[in-house]
């Protein structure tokens, strides 16, 4: 199962390593490493909430997220992407935002981090929703039931999590702004920068995830009439398979898919030029670290991890949150990748561990339905 999972992820690895090594020596197979360990860890949580929105697609579109979904995580948004915020910020053609990554490394650096409040406002809006919703939303198991009680009653207000997320963001630009004034207005323009890339993230959520919204109500009202059907066939003793997304549904929920992934890839291609401003080797490393990222979410799936251990969701759900925040508290300080990684590992080791107290004292319990015990003390 291991192997047949990760497969694709060794043979990856062998060869990304092996082209670092003849791109540049025994250096660049450190560099290449070190990055996909980095890629990893930053976007475990990456896996889970992919793992957790993949089991509800049929076999063709989730072979459809390991082939053409990898190929835009690791050429779109490893190698691709990177460019073009360069040419896009520095109102450069792509050739010669390519010739740039290639020739003149130091400048190309200097012009990443010159876009990084753009992409940062952009991907942090965009993560912070998917919190948002998450936690107003009322669920039957709570992992943090002191928090997320009350929050799931605060979440009955409509449209609460974009008025937070627009607050944050108006805060988010006038910070930026007055730290612009109070240094003689260097960066004047950083304030609209932000305001305008943060609402771009926002627009983005609402179209993409409204859409897979849309169509997953259309799969569960379809669903719905299959327990009909199916109901009915057992009376006659016919088979009615269930339904799996599929179609527009899927093909929507795919599209979430992807720019969820470039969403959690943001902060991986931002922290990978504190390591390296070497193109090519950022692309072998985060395209490394993209597949396990990949096989893991395929592994979540059909050991029906998150099943098991039904706090994991939670658990990346807050990573999600604490990435959000980080990301746009980085638009004006600067916060160490080894602290953003560790924060997602933290948050979802603590999850898990959860997990693994709550199954052991259902077991206990005589393995009968502990739903409503297990809130009152979940996990806390």
């Amino acid at each position: 199962m291991i192997l047949k999972t990760f497969g694709w992820s060794f043979a990856i690895t062998a060869i990304g390593l092996a082209l670092g090594v003849l791109y540049d020596g025994w250096t660049a197979f450190g560099v290449v490493a070190i990055l996909a360990v980095l890629e990893v860890s930053l976007s475990f949580d990456n896996a889970v909430i992919n793992a957790g929105i993949l089991k509800k697609m049929n076999a063709f579109w989730q072979r459809i997220f390991l082939t053409i979904g990898v190929l835009i995580a690791v050429f779109g948004m490893r190698l691709v992407f990177p460019v073009v915020i360069v040419a896009i910020s520095a109102k450069l053609g792509p050739i010669e935002a390519v010739r740039l990554a290639l020739n003149d490394k130091d400048r190309y650096q200097q012009l990443v981090t010159d876009a990084h409040p753009s992409i940062a406002a952009f991907g942090g809006m965009f993560l912070l929703m998917i919190f948002l919703d998450f936690i107003f939303e009322d669920r039957d198991i709570k992992w943090l039931a002191w928090l997320e009680r009350p929050l799931a009653k605060l979440g009955k207000v409509d449209m609460l999590s974009v008025c937070i997320a627009m607050i944050v963001l108006l805060v988010s630009a006038f910070t930026v702004a007055t730290h612009a004034h109070q240094h003689g207005g260097v960066h004047v323009d950083k304030a609209q920068t932000v305001l305008i890339s943060g609402l771009a993230g926002l627009i983005t959520y609402l179209v993409v995830g409204g859409l897979s919204g849309f169509f997953e109500n259309r799969l569960e009202e379809e669903e719905e009439r299959e327990h009909e059907a199916e109901e009915a066939a057992e009376k006659s003793g016919s088979v009615v398979p269930a339904a799996v997304m599929a179609g527009k549904a899927a093909f929507f929920m795919f599209l979430y898919l992807e720019v969820l992934d470039a969403s959690f890839s943001f902060d991986g291609v931002i922290g990978a030029f504190a390591i390296t401003n070497d193109i090519v080797l950022m692309a072998l490393g985060l395209g490394i670290g993209a597949m396990y990222v990949r096989s893991l979410t395929v592994y979540l799936v059909r050991q029906g991890t998150l099943d098991d251990y039904v706090y994991l969701e939670h658990g990346a759900h807050y990573a999600i949150g604490a990435l959000a925040v980080i990301l746009l508290v980085t638009i004006q300080y600067e916060i160490n990748e080894v602290i953003t990684g560790l924060v997602g590992v933290v948050l979802i080791a603590w999850s898990f561990w959860s997990s693994v107290r709550r199954n052991k004292r259902i077991e206990a319990e005589g393995g009968g339905d502990f739903s409503e015990k297990q809130e009152v003390s979940s996990g806390v």
